[in-house]
């Protein structure tokens, strides 16, 4: 936001305020986008990308989904959760009991992207423990499939995996452009997020440029031949 305000010649706080608008008024876009998308969606994947507030010791969770034969993202919730790991203790000790609110997240986008999604679809993300009984609620009668999350070829690259064959390469893929196009999720930066709500307003207007922009400019369905 500091290099936007530079380059326009505008207070930062101007475009903190048109960030706020534009979240709003791309969200109510991407909300109308699904509703022709109703009933249609075959094949899902989705996964959960992790972020920061401010601090590692104040992680966000970004549930993302996506369709697999188009590549349309269908949905991006931001959702607070708890230190883990070797940082879990330190977390607590400086910044108190972090409320969990992941669920909260994966429940806020599957009930706006459910009736996009066909009664038999194929849902297809990592073996998460809580996602079975998520998607069992959600999408009763979808073939729900698993699988091992695999690791990293790059360090700090989490997303983009080592195996020859990815099975949740649609989803991963997807992760990786939010990093390479939204600065604040980039992991190795000094552009960090201050308040989850304007990652949020940052994630609906990247959604819409997305869908609407750039994938046209990709054309994933028409592949360039090799060999």
């Amino acid at each position: 936001m500091r290099r936007a305000a530079l380059l326009c010649n505008v207070s930062r706080g101007t475009v903190a305020r048109r960030l706020k608008y534009f979240g709003k008024k791309y969200r109510l876009k991407n909300e109308k986008q699904l509703l022709d998308c109703k009933n249609q969606i075959k094949q899902m994947q989705f996964d959960d990308l992790i972020t920061k507030e401010n601090s590692k010791l104040k992680p966000l969770s970004v549930t993302i989904a996506v369709d697999q034969d188009t590549r349309m993202i269908l949905g991006a919730k931001v959702s607070q959760i708890p230190s883990f790991g070797h940082l879990a203790k330190l977390s607590k000790k400086k910044y108190g009991e972090r409320k969990c609110h992941h669920i909260e997240g994966i429940n806020s986008v599957f009930e706006k992207i459910k009736d996009c999604i066909h009664e038999d679809a194929r849902i297809v993300s990592d073996k998460h423990k809580k996602y079975p009984d998520l998607v069992k609620e959600f999408f009763p009668n979808a073939i729900h499939k698993t699988y091992e999350s695999e690791r990293a070829c790059v360090a700090g690259q989490g997303e983009l995996k080592k195996v020859r064959f990815d099975p949740l390469f649609v989803i991963n893929h997807t992760c990786a452009m939010f990093r390479a196009n939204i600065n604040r999720l980039i992991r190795r930066t000094w552009c960090t997020t201050k308040d989850p709500e304007r990652l949020q307003d940052h994630i609906d207007t990247f959604i819409y440029f997305y869908n609407n922009f750039l994938l046209k400019t990709l054309d994933f369905s028409n592949p360039e031949p090799t060999g």
